[in-house]
């Protein structure tokens, strides 16, 4: 059985894995992690769910060197969202046991604070692509010392409008710089900005064979919804719903007060503040469901998500695969209900064909299935 000492990472790294209980790599750490740490620059492709944050962090903790100079740091990683920089920060300064100074950067708050810490001198920036282009235009960043930059969930990146951003980072970056790029999917756009950006890269692809997620598709009346959903939260635990607008998340948490139903907000409009303390209630299981807009699609980790509700239904299948990642997480099970109103009817016809292209034909109907928690009415498909 391989463990992270015989994938020639530093000792002191492995120890920080050990200490928050990673002992035993997954699949993409234990392709990826040896060919980072010979220097190659590296291409992986993996589930939510199954590492990527180790696979990348844990190399990087063992090869980056203390940065010589202010504002001059020599890691850097780039993430789509605020909630995923802060937690990348958090897990490399444990891998790295404190050898590393790590910043987190990302709009939504005071420039002061990072001005002070980037004079101070960091090792590792891990930022928004946004924040950092502000940074670097008000030259309190320089990338010119830049040895490693790690891309995360980069698919994500060009669904969220960032690949120009992106695309004007990188190209600011020395000549050579090992680049590491790391996403649940790869499309003909991003294989050409890493054609662009990556010399003679290894590309690892981890694919699941057997998904634990049970799909459902739900038809629902337009004022039906709210019931529904403080039905499937009361039967199936720890919930993470999504709504397409900050307006539909505050209505439906009023509605699922009523209801008898706890939960908490995480949106655009709330401050960096309010999104940490509504998380922080989640995860503390002081909350029975996070309410959420797409902002919490990619970047919040939380483990046993038992369910996951499309209170809207997504304007695409990408956005509906980044928001059911959020369960069945690292080979656990998990739930997802998609509740379908006659306004929704095409684009839920559009997703659900191609989750059956992706996974294969199923002869299912929707019902009671064997988790037998939940039976809906006036069903469409189960995949």
């Amino acid at each position: 059985m391989s463990n992270f000492s015989n994938l020639g990472l530093e000792e002191w790294v492995v120890d920080g894995l050990a200490q928050l209980g990673i002992t035993e790599p997954t699949e993409i750490q234990e392709k990826t992690i040896p060919e980072a740490l010979a220097g190659r620059d590296v291409i992986g492709q993996a589930p939510t769910g199954s590492g990527k944050t180790v696979a990348f962090g844990a190399p990087m903790a063992s090869l980056l060197e203390r940065a010589r100079q202010p504002k001059s740091p020599t890691g850097l990683v780039l993430v789509p969202t605020r909630e995923l920089a802060l937690q990348v920060a958090k897990a490399l300064t444990s891998y790295a046991k404190g050898k590393l100074r790590v910043l987190a950067v990302y709009g939504g708050t005071p420039y002061g604070p990072q001005f002070r810490r980037l004079a101070e001198g960091v090792d590792t920036v891990v930022a928004t692509p946004g924040r950092l282009i502000d940074l670097l235009d008000r030259r309190q960043v320089l990338l010119d010392k830049v040895a490693i930059v790690t891309v995360d969930e980069i698919d994500r990146m060009s669904d969220m409008g960032f690949a120009p951003a992106l695309e004007e980072i990188l190209s600011s970056l020395p000549e050579r710089v090992q680049t590491l790029f790391f996403s649940a999917t790869l499309d003909s756009s991003i294989r050409r900005m890493t054609q662009r950006y990556q010399q003679d890269p290894v590309t690892v692809e981890v694919v699941v064979e057997s998904r634990p997620v049970e799909h459902r598709f739900l038809r629902v009346g337009r004022y039906e919804k709210a019931q529904e959903t403080s039905k499937l939260i009361a039967g199936n635990g720890r919930t993470i719903v999504f709504c397409n607008t900050r307006e539909q998340v505050e209505r439906l948490d009023r509605e699922l007060v009523d209801q008898g139903i706890v939960s908490v907000q995480v949106h655009g409009g709330r401050s960096q503040q309010q999104r940490e303390r509504a998380i922080r209630r989640f995860t503390g299981d002081k909350a029975d469901a996070l309410i959420a807009t797409d902002v919490a699609a990619r970047g919040i980790h939380v483990d046993a998500v038992e369910l996951v509700v499309h209170f809207d239904i997504p304007n695409s299948y990408t956005d509906y695969l980044h928001r059911s990642g959020r369960t069945g997480r690292a080979g656990r099970s998990g739930l997802v209900v998609a509740l379908v109103g006659d306004s929704d009817r095409g684009r839920a016809s559009r997703i659900e064909r191609m989750l059956n292209g992706e996974r294969g034909p199923s002869e299912q109907r929707f019902r009671s299935g064997p988790r037998g928690r939940y039976a809906g009415r006036d069903r469409m498909g189960s995949r």
